[in-house]
């Protein structure tokens, strides 16, 4: 299937647990919140940010076209009905990202998964979040190559991506992480799409 790219923050996913949307201004101070616990800083090897900043880095983010970013609805906590563009704050749970930061092969990407509230984990969210993102990059960007880097100490986000097919690459004594690749052959592009769920295009 051809790759076609579609505009920046016009799209949603929705998948059987979880509804992925644009990362909006309207997430930002949620998305502050989560960040200020030392565990989920330490597990996103993230710096902390204060809410202004955080502003600014949701505006780079939005524009950036070698990142996606999508927040991640919890369809158990949405009140009503699901509108696209309307950010349902009360349903984010986390963030879904992939880097496109290889200059010599635009078809990798670098996927980032975070379920920063402890009452929606152990619940699948993640892995369908994964699999939704990896699939929309597959369609959407021609992405052939999915990496993730984790800290050699986060097992369960190891395992997640394990049980994903993903495969050890590399790993990095100086910065205690696990590099795993999972290449995407015709038959696994083919296994993805058929997972990514309902396509919500703006209108």
């Amino acid at each position: 299937m051809a790759a076609t790219r579609s505009r920046k923050g016009s799209v949603s996913l929705e998948g059987k647990k979880v509804i992925l949307v644009p990362y909006m201004e309207s997430h930002v101070p949620k998305y502050h919140e989560w960040m200020q616990n030392p565990s989920l800083l330490q597990a996103t090897a993230s710096e902390p940010l204060s809410l202004e900043q955080e502003y600014q880095m949701q505006l780079s983010w939005s524009s950036d076209l070698n990142k996606e970013t999508f927040i991640i609805l919890d369809k158990d906590l949405l009140i009503g009905t699901f509108s696209h563009g309307q950010p349902h704050v009360q349903a984010m749970v986390g963030d879904v990202n992939i880097f496109m930061n290889d200059i010599n092969n635009p078809q990798i990407a670098e996927i980032e998964i975070m379920i920063a509230e402890q009452s929606s984990r152990r619940k699948g969210l993640g892995k369908e979040s994964v699999l939704m993102m990896m699939a929309f990059a597959i369609h959407n960007l021609g992405i052939n190559i999915f990496q993730v880097k984790i800290g050699e100490s986060n097992l369960q986000s190891i395992n997640l991506f394990r049980k994903l097919g993903f495969l050890e690459a590399s790993h990095s004594n100086i910065f205690k992480e696990v590099t795993l690749e999972l290449q995407i052959t015709p038959a696994k592009s083919e296994e993805m799409l058929g997972l990514m769920g309902t396509l919500i295009k703006h209108t």
